[in-house]
Order: C-alpha cells, then structure tokens, then sequence
C-alpha cells in the first residue's frame, strides 16, 4: 500500500514535467516558424507573384510627302556681251569702232534653305473601319531593364529578361480610336499582360513595341502571343489578323 502511495506523487511529477516542457517546446517551435516565415516566405510569396513587365514603344505615322528645295549661289561667273554693231559718225570720213568686250562679276549672295509641302495641307473626311494588325519581328532578351537593351536569340537563360519585339499596326481605312493589346508571357505564374490604352492609329500609322518580362519559366517552345483589341473596344473591318506568337526556349532549373 505505501508503495502504490509513493508510486502516485512520483508519476504526477513525471507528467507535470512533460507537460513543462512539451510547452516549452511548442513556444519554441512558435517563435523559430515566426522567425522562417519572416525571414523566408517574402521571398518565395514574391518569386510566386505577378511578372514585373518592361514595355517601350515607337510611333510610326505616314505622313504627307515634302519637298526641300536648297538655293545654292553659284560661283562667280564671266559674262560676255556679243559684239557691237558699226558706230555711226557724222564726220565724212566714217570710222568703224571695234567692238569691246566686256566683263561682269556678279556678288555671291546668301546661301538659303527652305521647304515647302507639296499641294499644302488637306482634311480628308475618313469612312469605313479600321483594321488592326500584329506582326511580331524578333525574340530575344533585355540585357537590362530598358527596352532598349534588346538583344535577338531564340534560346535564353532563365535568369534574363525574355522579349518580343512586335508592331501593331493600322491597315484599315479610318480612324481605330483609343484601343488596348493584350500579351501571354509565360512565367512562373502563367501571366496575362493588359496594356493601358494606347493612342489612336490613323490609317498607315504603327507602333514598334519591346516587351520584355522576368520571372520565365524554363523550357522548350515556351509560346509569347499578342492580341491587339483584345476586348473588341474598336469595330474593325477584320479581327483575323489581330494575333501574333512566337516560340523560344528557356534554358535553367
């Protein structure tokens, strides 16, 4: 009986210690996963996260033809006058005078520049529809963060920069009105670019875009597409040709 008595306390001061220290260990392990989600989920969160993308464009307008007319003096120049017809004289016995030459230096004057359009400006009244077409000319990478840096390949490293380079233009026969260009670029999280609205495209006129994005993923035939009016926003006369894509590779882990 004294046994089971003594055997009682000892077996409550066994659990009372677990217990102490099974909480402490939990307030630990609280305080280590506070200190890892701090100190390392920002950075898989942020690699997960949206494509930074960096976009540059060039307009293009066909505008009217121009003359330029320059106005270049000469050097100077000799003139000779023809001879001289027989001088009369009233005395009797008539002489005949020679003829003379004689010689004039004009002054070289100012050189002058000027330009003039040719049959001056017209307003022509447009009807019909726009037609808005993609045309991509080149992949590659940025070599930095301006879309300038762009360098053309089809393979690249996954820690650069892939890019497209691609023109959007109008070839209908009126006005397109303000409209936007959507682009697939494939990244980690598979993302959708919407651009903001870009300026309106007479007939003729184009825009010259580099798009370039981080975070790739890596891979073969990896697909970058562009849609131009990609939410119909601009009645065209044609929405077949509103599409363009290109394939390259990725190379990394």
């Amino acid at each position: 009986m004294n046994n089971v008595g003594t055997n009682a306390p000892n077996r409550a001061k066994v659990i009372n210690t677990l217990a102490i220290v099974g909480f402490i260990a939990l307030i630990g392990s609280s305080i280590w996963l506070a200190f890892y989600s701090t100190r390392y989920v920002p950075n898989v969160v942020g690699r997960l996260g949206s494509a930074a993308v960096y976009l540059g464009a060039v307009f293009a307008s066909e505008s009217g033809p121009s003359l330029s007319v320059i106005s270049t003096p000469e050097s100077p120049t000799t003139i000779s006058f023809g001879e001289a017809g027989p001088a009369v004289s009233t005395n009797s016995n008539t002489e005949t005078t020679k003829p003379t030459n004689k010689t004039i230096t004009p002054t070289t004057g100012e050189r002058t520049n000027s330009t003039y359009q040719i049959g001056g400006a017209t307003t022509t009244t447009l009807s019909g529809l726009p037609d808005l077409i993609v045309n991509i000319s080149s992949i590659g990478y940025l070599a930095s963060t301006t879309a300038d840096s762009f360098v053309a390949t089809s393979t690249i490293q996954s820690n650069n920069r892939p890019a497209v380079k691609f023109t959007i233009k109008n070839v209908g026969i009126n006005s397109s009105g303000k409209w936007r260009f959507s682009a697939y670029i494939p990244t980690q999280s598979s993302y959708l670019y919407y651009s903001p609205f870009q300026q309106s495209l007479s007939p003729g006129d184009s825009i010259d875009y580099t798009l370039g994005f981080d975070q790739a993923i890596p891979g073969s035939d990896k697909i970058i597409s562009v849609t131009a009016n990609f939410d119909h926003a601009v009645t065209e006369s044609s929405t077949n040709n509103n599409i363009a894509s290109a394939q390259l590779t990725i190379l990394g882990s």
